[in-house]
């Protein structure tokens, strides 16, 4: 299932599944990440899944390369259960303080906006992985009618909570940060909790999100 391992710097090993971003094989990398975690091997010390990647860090003064290859390769994951799939619905208002670049979209894709959130809030999103901002998920896989590129010239700030779309994924802005995602709304539920030490992300790798339009309304009494 991995097509090779490989040294990355002194203490890390890179796990390449292929090139191709897709459900398949980034359900791979998952299996492996959640079944190294699993195992609690001693000297794993950080899993860092990606579309098609996985890194895995460890501790030279308890293992070598060639320890944690060997482990890897003999891993059984072929009686694995089925990965665990969250599912989570994330609320989202869409009204014109929030949605930043809906006209944007609206000429490049050349459909209405009515119907860019008809598509979207029907959308069921796989979770490939999380990153670049802390606990931030890429979501796929938005349908052709739906994809743009990015800005051309990105954000300096982002506000937190920001939905954005930009080719094949949409993603949530977990901090306020710069970014040149297609800004379509906001929602005010919290994505990553940094008090929350043992599972501070609300939207892990593997898990299925849907979106929920709100109004103007619910949104600002949502956390009281």
């Amino acid at each position: 299932m991995i097509k090779n391992i490989s040294n990355l710097g002194d203490a890390a090993l890179y796990c390449d599944f292929g090139s191709e971003v897709n459900k398949e094989i980034n359900s791979k990398v998952i299996r492996y990440f959640k079944s190294i975690q699993k195992e609690n091997i001693d000297g794993i010390n950080n899993l860092t899944p990606s579309y098609n990647k996985l890194i895995i860090s460890f501790d030279l003064r308890k293992k070598n390369f060639q320890t944690i290859k060997k482990l890897i390769e003999n891993l059984d994951i072929t009686n694995d259960d089925e990965l665990e799939t969250n599912r989570i619905k994330i609320p989202v208002c869409c009204d014109e303080n929030f949605s930043l670049d809906i006209k944007r979209l609206e000429e490049k894709l050349q459909i209405t906006r009515d119907k860019i959130y008809e598509k979207f809030f029907r959308k069921e999103f796989f979770c490939y992985m999380t990153g670049f901002i802390a606990g931030m998920p890429f979501l796929g896989d938005l349908e052709n009618e739906l994809q743009a590129k990015r800005l051309e010239t990105p954000r300096v700030k982002v506000p937190k909570g920001s939905v954005g779309l930009t080719e094949q994924f949409a993603n949530v802005y977990t901090f306020e940060s710069p970014g040149g995602w297609n800004i379509i709304g906001n929602t005010p539920q919290v994505i990553f909790d940094s008090t929350n030490e043992n599972n501070p992300n609300l939207i892990n790798p593997g898990d299925v999100v849907t979106f929920e339009q709100i109004t103007k309304e619910q949104y600002y009494n949502y956390n009281e």
